[in-house]
Parts: structure tokens; sequence; C-alpha cells
């Protein structure tokens, strides 16, 4: 075992699994982690500099769709545990079917990134590319995992089977500060589909979700319709989000930022919510 963990915090199922990954992850050599700073690409990350020291590396695309405070807690990340992290610039919105937003988005971003990715890595004398799918992910709509099946992207959090709530209690017991962070998608998330993503409504998004989290309420999303800005807050949080105080302030500063309308979705926070226009 290389990753040192709190072996009275897991389940003798949740241990096997990480042996499992270990194992995968030292068959392959050399590894760069794309690495975005969520719950699931830091422990693959972790436990990929665990097993293969300077052999892993943590490779982490920066373009108008990921918000300046992910990219920050992901440097940080690295540097306090000495991990070589490179970043990359792909600017998916030069790309027509990412810029009109079709249901398919998530497939061309993938595709552009961990081609750059997988670039880096062979300048690097790496030989192989990773992403932090789970095996929660197959079970949601992930164009996304097309790009990566067809770049020979490896999923080692998938071949050792873990899920998503597995990977948190595993990264509790490791000690990473990441165990309980909300789950995080990428801005271009929170367009609806066929509306046209621009970099000037990425950085609206941007600073409205900020100011959010800078109001208290971490786990939120500002879904955009046109000129509607949807805000989602888990149910317990619908009533605060709706007093008066915050309300007004909340009104006030998204029109500020450019919003027209500002509106709570009633049914609250959940993840891939713009899915449920899709019929599949």
């Amino acid at each position: 075992m290389y990753t040192d963990i709190d072996r009275a915090k897991v389940t003798d199922e949740e241990y096997r699994k990480l042996e499992k990954l270990e194992e995968y992850i030292e068959g392959l050599g050399t590894l760069a982690v794309g690495f975005s700073g969520g719950v699931d690409s830091s422990f693959l990350l972790v436990v990929a500099h665990n097993v293969l020291g300077e052999g892993a590396i943590a490779v982490t695309n920066s373009d108008a769709s990921i918000p300046g405070r992910e990219l920050k807690e992901a440097r940080e990340f690295c540097r306090e545990r000495g991990i070589r992290q490179i970043e990359c610039s792909v600017n998916p919105l030069t790309v027509e079917e990412y810029r009109h937003n079709s249901a398919d988005r998530c497939y061309f971003c993938k595709r552009g990134i961990f081609t750059e990715i997988k670039k880096v890595a062979g300048e690097n004398g790496i030989e192989y590319v990773a992403e932090g799918s789970n095996m929660d992910d197959l079970g949601d709509y992930r164009p996304g995992l097309k790009a990566v099946s067809e770049l020979s992207v490896k999923s080692p959090l998938r071949e050792a089977g873990l899920k998503k709530q597995e990977i948190r209690n595993i990264s509790k017991a490791m000690g990473l500060p990441t165990w309980s962070k909300p789950a995080y998608a990428c801005l271009a998330s929170r367009f609806v589909y066929g509306e046209e993503i621009t970099e000037e409504k990425l950085r609206m998004i941007d600073r409205a979700e900020q100011y959010l989290i800078g109001k208290g309420f971490m786990e939120e999303r500002v879904r955009l319709h046109g000129n509607v800005a949807r805000i989602e807050v888990p149910e317990r949080d619908i009533v605060r989000l709706a007093s008066d105080d915050i309300r007004r302030a909340v009104y006030e500063e998204f029109r500020k930022i450019g919003f027209m309308f500002v509106a709570i979705d009633m049914k609250g926070y959940r993840t891939g919510s713009m899915n449920e226009t899709l019929n599949l």
C-alpha cells in the first residue's frame, strides 16, 4: 500500500478498491492526470503521485469556462503536495459545435482538451493520460466519455470500480481537503442547449456564482436562459435565498452583472439539470 490512510475510516470494500487502483496505476508506469481540482481528479492525482512519484504529473486546462477560484485551488493543491503541474490552454470557443452549445458539446470540448494533454504528456516523457470519471458517471448523459474512449485516455477510478461516495470516504481517510468539496462542472454546463456560449456570458456566470458563494451558498448553480438567471441552491437554502435582504441584494448584483431577470428554481439544486431538456 503506497497511500497513507486511516484504515479504520474505510470499509474493507473501499480499501480493496484503493489497492486495485494502486495496482492499476503501478502497471502504467508513468501517468499524466487531467487535473481540475475536483474531488475525483484530486484523489486520482494524489494516489498516482503516491505510487509513481515524479512519474505522475498534473495537467490542468485553463480557459474562460473554468472559474478562477477553481484554478487557484488546483495550483495550491499541487504546490502543497510537491506535485508537478503543467497548465495548458485550449479554448473550446474556437469550435463551432461547442460555441453553439449542441447536446454533444462536451464531446468536442473533451476531445480538444485531452488531445492537448496527450501532447503535453508526450513532451514530458509520460506514456499514459488519465481522467477522473467514476462509476456513477456512467449513469448520466456524458458525451465527453466518448472522446475519452476515442483518444485511449485511461479511467483508473472506473477500472477500480470506485463510486463517488467511496472516493469521498477514502479521500477523507487520506486527509484530503477535497473530500467534502461540492460537485463541480465547467461553466458551459450552465447554458441551456442551443444558447450560444460566449466568453462574456461565461464571465457573467462566474461572477454571479462567486457572489452567491460569498453569501454562504456553497452548493449553487446559476443557469442561463437567454437574459434570465435561474438560481439553484439545495432545498434547505431556498428559504434563506428568498429572504428579503438576500433576495434584494442578489437581484441588484445580478442586474449589475448583466442579467435582465433573476429567478429561483423551486426544485432546488441538482447536477445536470440542463439535461432534463433533452429527450434521451
